[in-house]
Order: C-alpha cells, then structure tokens, then sequence
C-alpha cells in the first residue's frame, strides 16, 4: 500500500525521508512527493520512481519533512493527485494511507464554505478540515477534523503555523513511530526507519501523536497514553515483510484486511445492496444485459469461474467463463445484451487485454476487474472496480485473488437487486461479507496446524485437488499454487470427475485434497472422497467447523468457519494458500521468484 515517512529533528530532514521511500519500493507506488519546511514549505510532486529523477534537492533545507509514496485509489495517478495534500492556503500539509469513506460530502460542505480544491482524491478534504478548524495549534484542529472523518487513515500533518512538529494519527492503517536522540521520525513501514533507529512505538487505533525536536506525546480521547518504546530486531529484508520470512506469507496474511478493503465503504446494509462508484456510468446499460463473458488468465481464471457461478446463481445472468489465451482466438456469438468482465491484478495481462480489445471493437460494454489505477485495462475498459488489495510483490498471487472474489461477490449482489434478488437476500450476502474478514482471521490462527500437515506430507510429489460447485475453481487454484511455489505436481478437478479418469492415478502415493464444506454438494463430496479411500488415497479435507464424522473417513482435516455457500471460496482458499507455502518452505524453494514465472505477463 502507500508508504508515509516524516522527520523532526536536528538534522536536514530530506535526505532522510527520501532515505526512507526509498526503502519503501518494494510496495509499489505510482507516485510521490515531499514537503519541507523551513520558515516557508517546499512542495514537491511526481509521477514515477524516485529513482527516475535527476533533479538536485540540495538546496532544499529543513529540519521538518512528511514524504508519501502513492498507489492510487481514489483519483487517478497525476502530479495534483500525488501527496502530500495542502490546504487553500497552502500553509498545511498531509500525507495519508487509507480511505474517506465519507469525502464528498465532506468535500460539499467544503466547497460550499469557500473552500478550493486541487486534486480528485478523498485526502484532500483532510487538509481542508484541518484549515477549517485550525487558529494556531496543530494537534487540536487534527483531533477536531478527525471527528467528522469516517474511514480509515494513518496521518502526518505540518503547518507553516504551528511549525517545529509533526502530528500523526492512526486508525486501521499501521503507523510507527522512530525514536532517536532529539529527533523523531514516523512511517507506515519499519523499513523506511530502521537504518535510521530501531527503537520504535507503534501507535494503535484512534492515537494521535505530537512529534518535536524536544520529545513526543501521545493522546487517546483526550488522555495522554504511556506507551513502551520497543527494539527492531530485524533486518532491512524482513522489515519490508513486515517480519514474515517470505513475501507470500506476509501477502496470505494480509488476505482479510484484503476483504475489507475491497468492501469498505462500498456495502449499503440496510438497503441489501452495494454501491460501485466506477459502475455508475453504465449502470443504466448493465440493467439490459442477460449474459456476461468473465475472462482472465491463471488465478484469475479460477476468480472468473466462481464468479460465474455467484452471478447465476444470484443475479439471474448467464456467464460464460473463458481463459483470455484463449478467447482472444474464439469468435464468441454475442450481442447487445452481452457485456464483458476482464479480471487481472496488473490490468497489464496481455492475453486478457487482447480479448478486451477484441471485444470493444465488436462493440460490447467492457467492464474491468484490476488492482492497479492507470493500468491499462483500467483505462481501456467502459467502466470497472478496483480491487483496493495493494501491491503483490510475491509471483504467486495469493491476496489478490481473494480480493477479486470479495468483488465479483459485490458485483454479484449490485446486478442482482437491479433484477429479481430481494432485499433481504441481499441483506444476508452483505452481511456475512461484512463478517468475513474476522472468520479469515480465525483461519489464518490455525496456520500451524496447517504447516504440520505440510511438514507430514512432505515427500508426496503427486496431489490431486477435488470440489464440487462453488469450490471446484478453489481446487484448481489450491493446485497451482503447490505446482507455482513448490514445484510439486499437483491437478485440480471436479469432484464428480474422478471416475472418469483421474481414479487411475489414485493410490497410497498419491494424496488428495478434497474441499468439502458442509454445503448444497457435501454429500456427493463424500462419495468422491470414499473413492478415493477405496483406492488407498490419503485424504486431506477441508471442511467446516463442528463436522466432526469427517474424521471417521479422512486422515486429516482442515476446518474453516461457516459462511454463506456463494462466500466459502473467500475461506477455502487461504489454507490451500498456506499448505501451498509451507510444502515450498519445508521443500527449501524460491518461494517468491518461483523458476521460471513473471510476476506481470505482458507478453503472448
């Protein structure tokens, strides 16, 4: 996600806040900028890499500095959409990560008061706020414009008026908190500091920071918090994941705050429904539609496919699943009731755009499924939804692909109220992805039990994966990711396929992986693992909490809590992503540069 770093200190604060985003590249970011202050600010902003840059700062001095590395979300990527944000004046300055939930109509009540705003994004009203309430001390009008704030955010603020500090602010965005001697710094990352000190305060949830030269102090709802100053023990590579020994790990375990992400802001529960800002422009055509292609490569494929299934099932529209390698050779029969949903992390996919492409030229409405703003699918498209999941630095995609089912999950109840889905159904669906993060969390707590069974399986160099319905796509991704990371030959196949092939390679060396909720299709799962059984094949099953007579026929189980049938793919893949890094772990593989793969393929 979007990295923040600031200084105050004795020092030229520049060079070390640029220090810092550097440190913060591996995160991936669109743009930066950097404001200085030394009796007057300096402002600077761009697009690209810092890296990239070739002009001289060091005429720039200062002893107080916030810098931000940006991934877009809201607002495409421009200079004036870059941070750090100012107010009318240009007298304050913030650099935030998160989300306003609710900025225009905050930014409305701006506007009618005077207020001019320069940029598109929801951090400006931020700034705004802040001017509104400010009349010569910093931290107050902070707390006052943070009361009218719903979302999430961490935050670092200077002012021209109130100079000589930093004040920061966290809730549900990680900010910590460098302490050295007689200075401070502040970051969303331990690896933009941790060269600089390794002494840190990690700020919690609704804290706000005063940071000077002299000292610091942090207040929660008016009170001062005492918090303990805390040692980084690790180096530059593990600070960057965030302690975790692998990208992918650090990316599986970011997967619930994927789902919230991806629905925050956007779910409207006492209306059943959602609402998807990038849609809005065509909102009137997709009530026409009755048959939607989904497309995508690899992952997400397999997002595709159980979109396919929610869509049918709950929005009453016919979907036709394909693989972008392949369609772009096909001559699909569509019409003008067809549109198109192209899903892709990068939005950089070159077979998908290729079928994109196809299918604009035919004149069909093109929706876009990415997590990169200013891709190219994501400017080529008619319309589309961010995922929000933020950089992937891992080859294997692991969170992207839940956020791309949180998605397709919300898309699914957007076009089935604009059909024949009721309210309270919608209420249910919206509700329970309300919920899902937390179930997530209790998966991602029994990740030991996980690596045990990896541990025990270790030698196998043959897996088959099963599921029925809804989690026949989750077999096929649970197979490539142990074929990605661990070089493990793994298949995935529908349950009810095994008799018509597959059966022949089940044996004693051969386990199998079947996905086996307590579902529409539990029972005829249960026949297919008792095949299995009849041919000596070691099961593992994943299966919902409290089936306890799974045991009876299956040598080890895997449980995840209960959910909604449409919603058990957001669940059942994060063990298949954690047996998947544990058998490379054990297995002594690259995990994330796996031989062979690209992270991107941008080429045919």
């Amino acid at each position: 996600m979007c990295g923040i770093v600031g200084y105050v200190g004795s020092k030229d604060a520049l060079p070390i806040v640029l220090a810092g985003l550097k440190r913060l590249e591996y995160r991936g970011y669109d743009s930066y900028g950097f404001c200085v202050l030394n009796g007057k600010p300096f402002l600077f902003k761009q697009i690209g890499k810092i890296s990239e840059n070739s002009d001289n700062f060091d005429h720039v001095k200062g002893n107080v500095a916030i810098s931000h590395t940006r991934w877009a979300t809201t607002g495409e990527v421009t200079k004036e959409n870059a941070h750090p944000h100012s107010d009318c004046k240009e007298e304050i300055f913030v650099v935030h990560n998160g989300i306003v939930e609710n900025y225009k109509e905050l930014k409305n009540n701006l506007i009618g008061e005077g207020h001019v705003f320069k940029s598109e994004t929801d951090t400006e009203v931020i700034a705004h706020l802040i001017e509104k309430y400010f009349s010569g001390n910093l931290e107050e009008a902070v707390k006052k414009a943070l009361k009218e704030i719903r979302g999430t955010y961490g935050l670092a603020v200077i002012s021209t008026g109130d100079p000589e500090k930093i004040v920061v602010a966290r809730m549900s965005s990680p900010l910590i908190i460098g302490v050295g001697v007689d200075e401070f710094l502040v970051a969303s990352d331990p690896s933009a500091i941790i060269t600089h000190t390794r002494q840190i305060i990690n700020l919690d949830d609704g804290e706000i920071a005063v940071l000077k030269k002299a000292g610091f102090s942090i207040f929660k709802e008016e009170k001062e918090s005492q918090k303990q100053i805390e040692t980084i023990d690790w180096d530059i590579e593990q600070a960057e994941k965030g302690g975790y020994d692998h990208f992918m790990l650090k990316e599986i375990m970011e997967e619930p705050n994927t789902i919230e992400d991806a629905i925050r802001g956007r779910l409207i529960l006492e209306d059943g429904n959602v609402k998807l800002g990038g849609l809005f422009q065509v909102e009137e055509k997709l009530r026409g539609i009755n048959n939607l292609l989904l497309i995508g490569c690899g992952t997400a494929h397999y997002a595709c496919a159980v979109g396919e299934y929610m869509l049918e099932d709950y929005a009453s529209i016919a979907g036709e699943t394909d693989i972008g390698s392949e369609f772009r050779y096909r001559k699909p029969i569509v019409n003008k009731n067809t549109a198109a949903i192209f899903v892709s992390q990068s939005g950089e996919t070159a077979d998908t755009l290729a079928a994109m492409r196809e299918m604009k030229e035919k004149g069909i409405l093109t929706l876009g499924i990415t997590n990169v703003v200013g891709s190219s699918q994501a400017r080529e498209t008619d319309a589309g939804v961010y995922t929000r999941s933020g950089p992937e630095i891992a080859v294997a995609s692991t969170k992207a692909f839940i956020g791309q089912l949180a998605t397709l999950a919300m898309l699914t109840v957007y076009l089935g109220r604009q059909r024949e889905m009721s309210v309270v159904t919608g209420k249910r669906i919206v509700s329970e992805l309300v919920n899902l993060p937390n179930l997530a969390r209790e998966i991602l707590g029994h990740r030991e039990e996980i690596k045990n069974i990896a541990e025990k399986y270790k030698k196998y160099r043959d897996f088959w994966f099963i599921g029925r319905k809804y989690n026949y796509p989750v077999a096929l991704e649970g197979a490539l990711k142990l074929k990605e990371v661990s070089y493990v030959h793994a298949e995935g196949t529908a349950g009810g396929e095994l008799k018509h092939g597959p059966l022949a390679l089940i044996d004693e060396n051969c386990p199998t992986i079947a996905i086996c909720p307590s579902d529409s299709v539990y029972e005829k799962m249960i026949a297919n693992i008792e095949e299995v059984k009849a041919r000596k094949g070691k099961v593992i099953a994943l299966a919902t909490e409290g089936n306890e007579e799974i045991k009876n026929i299956a040598d080890d189980v895997i449980y995840i809590p209960k959910t909604l049938e449409m919603l058990t793919p957001l669940l059942s893949a994060i063990p298949l992503h954690l047996f998947a890094y544990y058998m490379a772990a054990v297995l002594g593989r690259n995990i994330d540069k796996p031989k062979n793969l690209a992270k991107s393929v941008t080429v045919e």
